[in-house]
């Protein structure tokens, strides 16, 4: 057998290899997507990032920065709010959002704690996805 031969047999067996089980509960998977549907959205994904960048916002500032209407802006922010994403505080006939990621975090926490053996991480190639909640 040459080395090329070696090598390709080698490559095959590697590629044989019994995957790890996926040990994600149904419930928190479907969680999990519907978080992922919800932010595959580019006016939602924008909104939580402005969020997360400058803090509270009223709903007119969300609706300069993404140039469209009250109605429109006011339908992301039911449905993020709907997903416990984010929150808001109500000041007269204004309402202030924020970032509310508690739901998320809950679910970020299962799916580490049930598929990395106790690791907050997980590797693509030369990537490392780090989870870790301020303070723990």
């Amino acid at each position: 057998m040459t080395v090329s031969n070696a090598a390709k047999v080698r490559a095959v067996k590697a590629a044989l290899k019994k995957p790890s089980p996926i040990t994600i509960s149904d419930p928190v998977l479907e969680e999990l997507i519907d978080v992922f549907k919800l932010l595959a959205d580019k006016s939602r994904l924008k909104i939580l990032m402005a969020l997360a960048k400058d803090g509270e916002m009223h709903v007119s500032a969300l609706c300069a920065m993404l140039d469209q209407s009250q109605p429109a802006v006011s339908h992301h922010l039911t449905l993020m709010r709907a997903h416990r994403l984010v929150g808001y505080r109500r000041d007269g006939k204004h309402n202030f959002y924020r970032l509310e990621c508690g739901r998320l975090c809950e679910i970020l926490e299962q799916v580490f704690a049930e598929n990395c053996n106790g690791h907050r991480q997980v590797r693509f190639a030369d990537i490392a996805l780090t989870y870790k909640r301020d303070g723990k």
